[in-house]
């Protein structure tokens, strides 16, 4: 096996290898089988296209277009022209299996189901990352960059799954691309010869050149340097699991005081736990209270807006103490209760932030917990997670009257400088809309009270899971122009308006309290996952709203008649919603505010859900397949555009003067012969013109009028060769016509089309080009001999 050829299976194995870090991502995890085998033809494609040889961008282009033809077959086949060419419909079906796929992705939590669309982005992912590092690796022969796509690909699969079993993905991963640089190290050492060889060698199989001791030295160092890799981050702090689930990841600090922490912004699994098909208990508790529906289970809060995101701020964290300081804000006058709770959290619910009553003020937990003061949470290190714990909670129930919070002075500046910060990419709408709403109002409180009925009762909002979660400020103005989301757009919109009005807010990240059990307990379920928007009153401190319609409960402060609050009492559900989030109310125009509220307003339609973002197509799909578009269309039409111009610069109008007659009329020549090729007639670079010529009309099988041509434009070029001063011949350019359509009439169809579409004289360029790289080089190399033999001291 040839060294280029062993590098090429390398490479397909470094690709194969760093894959398997996707296979926990989806269940059954068969799709690997069908990667590897769409891999190894196009391995094989641009080995078969190396050997030709064909310039290096082309070999790059025809291993992408049949790439791109494998994957049409494989999922596009019905849509395809001879189901194997994609065209307009075989993009419109990737469009739609993309969108499902990247649909799926955010609804459902790890293991995902194996879909199309999911199907498709692994294996269209493989492949890609499999044509950069044979590119890279193979084609271009730098293995090094190739590790590049490889670590791009294990990173994203790593920082989904995670997991007990990453130590094996990454072992593989390192593993492949260590094997893809040996293979390329003996390659280059097996063209050296024994330069390092050392002391000669007896003849035999390993004495390749005296190369074989840096190549074994070279998988020692390898071999070291990835068990150094595997063992030294058990050494390393860290912190595992989900956010909601055990997707995510959060990054922490070591034993002791101090550090600080940070966490995974909570969308999608947030979105993943409403969407799920059979919900599941996610933990149960018991209370010693009966009023359990303002005992939400709060994980974390969002404290910090950039403009593309809501998401904790990074914080300092510290021990676990005995009992937890009086919330902040919270004066002496309000009523509290203080509640315990029993917790037990499900044994497959693995995640770091741990769900608790808010305010807490004393946790009873074993394992290894930090606390982070200013959200009042706790979170595990070196690996803690909530699988399986139980754990008790005492937490106060704080209940401000609607005088309270409608009397609260202005809060601390530094607090009300943090948590008023809006970018400013947002849209300008927000503001217009937040003062709109509240106008009138006398103060925060009644502000806040109008915002949340608003959203929850006024406003025609609908509440469905299944609208995009969106990314940065313009997510938020899309969401007041639709009026369609869930508990995050309906929290995040809330706290971002609230802030634009001086209101210090934040977005809460939990559990609704769930439903009760027969046995007493109370069962929370995946379902029950929920956001909702804290606003700060100084005198009561964070003071939960619920905006979200149909969700969770409505606080009891919110609804009192206060002076100059216009909005009438609403009964609200007395538990949280464990129904499926499908079977929300929709806004028809028959259904009135208070309907809407209650929950008596017909579902939507599945339909009618599903169009509301059909043409929400972002630019970068559009480019994207516009891109691919033009290469499919291209890359086949490149020799026949090459004939076309080199055709048209061959006949064009120079060669009229005595100084260019040689070369025009050569360029004719070389027409014809190419004419000819096109056609089955390879040229014989030995004949003379007219011998060529003679030949030429015998497997042609010219008339006349063709014949006399190509001996007319024969004799033309001997006039050239052998004459003393060569004069022009009026008529080439004709003749060279006359000879092309002659050889058109008389061939088949079928060669028509091929000296058409892939004429056979195109591989000039291919010679051309390493005749040209070939020369570069040697002049490289020339230059660079001359610069190591010139004295070290000639400008002295």
């Amino acid at each position: 096996m040839s060294g280029r050829a062993r590098l090429a299976l390398c490479a397909a194995a470094a690709t194969l290898m760093a894959a398997c870090a996707l296979l926990p991502l989806v269940d059954p995890a068969t799709w690997i089988f069908q990667a590897a085998f769409l891999l190894a033809v196009q391995t094989g494609v641009g080995a078969l296209t190396r050997r030709v040889p064909l310039a290096r961008p082309l070999t790059v282009a025809v291993q992408a277009l049949v790439t791109l033809m494998l994957v049409t077959l494989s999922f596009a086949r019905q849509q395809a022209v001879f189901g194997i060419v994609p065209g307009p419909e075989a993009f419109d079906h990737f469009g739609l299996l993309f969108q499902a796929g990247t649909d799926d992705i955010e609804r459902y939590s790890i293991p995902a189901p194996l879909s199309d669309g999911i199907r498709l982005m692994l294996i269209g992912g493989v492949l890609v990352i499999g044509l950069a590092v044979d590119a890279l690796a193979v084609t271009y022969r730098s293995a090094a960059p190739a590790g590049l796509p490889l670590l791009a690909m294990y990173s994203v699969a790593a920082g989904l799954s995670g997991g007990g079993a990453a130590w094996l993905w990454f072992l593989l991963a390192a593993a492949g691309y260590l094997m893809l640089l040996l293979a390329e190290g003996r390659d280059r050492l097996s063209q050296w010869g024994r330069v390092f060889g050392g002391a000669p060698r007896a003849p035999g199989p390993d004495s390749a050149g005296g190369a074989v001791a840096p190549v074994r030295t070279g998988r020692r160092i390898g071999a070291v340097a990835l068990g150094i890799a595997l063992v030294m981050p058990l050494g390393l702090p860290s912190l595992d699991g989900g956010l909601l689930g055990s997707t995510g990841t959060g990054v922490g600090n070591g034993p002791g005081g101090g550090g600080t922490i940070s966490a995974v912004n909570p969308l999608v699994s947030l979105r993943d736990s409403l969407n799920v098909d059979e919900d599941r208990e996610v933990m149960s508790y018991r209370t010693n209270t009966d009023d359990t529906q303002d005992l939400y289970l709060r994980i974390v809060s969002l404290d910090e807006f950039d403009g593309t995101a809501w998401k904790p701020a990074q914080r300092h964290i510290e021990g676990v103490p005995d009992t937890f300081p009086t919330p902040i804000g919270l004066g002496g006058d309000v009523r509290r209760n203080s509640v315990q709770t029993s917790l037990q959290a499900a044994d497959w619910y693995a995640q770091d932030w741990l769900p608790m009553p808010y305010p807490a003020s004393k946790v009873n937990i074993k394992g290894s917990w930090r606390y982070e003061p200013v959200g009042r949470t706790l979170v595990g290190d070196h690996g803690q997670n909530t699988r399986g714990m139980r754990y008790d909670v005492t937490s106060l129930i704080v209940q401000p009257t609607a005088e309270q919070l409608a009397n609260a002075p202005e809060p601390p500046t530094a607090l009300k400088r943090e948590f008023t910060q809006v970018p400013e990419s947002l849209p300008a709408v927000v503001e217009t809309t937040a003062r709109r709403v509240t106008e009138g109002s006398a103060n925060h409180y009644e502000q806040a009270v109008k915002l949340q009925d608003y959203f929850a009762v006024t406003g025609n909002f609908r509440y469905d899971t299944q609208v995009q979660v969106g990314s940065g400020s313009a997510a938020i103005a899309r969401f007041l122009r639709d009026k369609e989301g869930f508990c995050v757009h309906f929290s995040f919109s809330m706290a971002a308006m609230a802030r634009t009005l001086g209101i210090p807010a934040r977005v809460a990240v939990g559990f609704t309290p769930g439903s009760p059990d027969a046995d007493g307990s109370m069962s929370v379920m995946l379902r029950d996952a929920h956001a909702w928007p804290e606003l700060y009153f100084e005198g009561v401190g964070w003071t939960r709203f619920e905006p979200t319609p149909n969700r969770g409960t409505v606080p009891e402060y919110t609804q009192t008649d206060t002076p100059g609050v216009d909005v009438p009492s609403v009964p609200r559900p007395t538990q949280s919603a464990s129904t499926a989030p499908s079977a929300a109310p929709s806004a028809s125009e028959s259904c009135t505010a208070q309907q809407r509220k209650l929950e008596a307003c017909p579902s939507t339609s599945a339909p009618a859900a599903a169009s509301a973002h059909d043409d929400d197509w972002p630019w970068f799909k559009i480019l994207g397949l516009t891109l691919v578009g033009l290469l499919v269309l291209g890359v086949p039409l490149l020799p026949m555009l090459w004939r076309m111009r080199i055709r048209a610069v061959r006949l064009g109008g120079h060669g009229r003067t005595e100084a260019d007659a040689a070369a025009y009329t050569l360029g004719a020549w070389q027409e014809v012969t190419d004419t000819a090729w096109d056609y089955g007639i390879a040229p014989e670079e030995s004949q003379t013109p007219r011998k060529a010529a003679a030949r030429i009309v015998r497997l042609g099988k010219l008339d006349p009028t063709a014949s006399d041509a190509v001996h007319h434009l024969a004799a033309a070029v001997e006039q050239v060769l052998y004459a003393p001063r060569p004069r022009p011949v009026a008529g080439l350019a004709d003749d060279a016509r006359r000879i092309a359509e002659a050889l058109s009439t008389s061939a088949s169809r079928p060669a028509r089309l091929r000296a058409l579409l892939a004429p056979r004289s195109a591989v000039r360029v291919a010679w051309a080009v390493s005749t040209r790289w070939a020369a570069l080089t040697a002049r490289l190399a020339a230059r660079r001999e001359t610069l190591l033999r010139r004295p070290s001291g000639h400008n002295s």
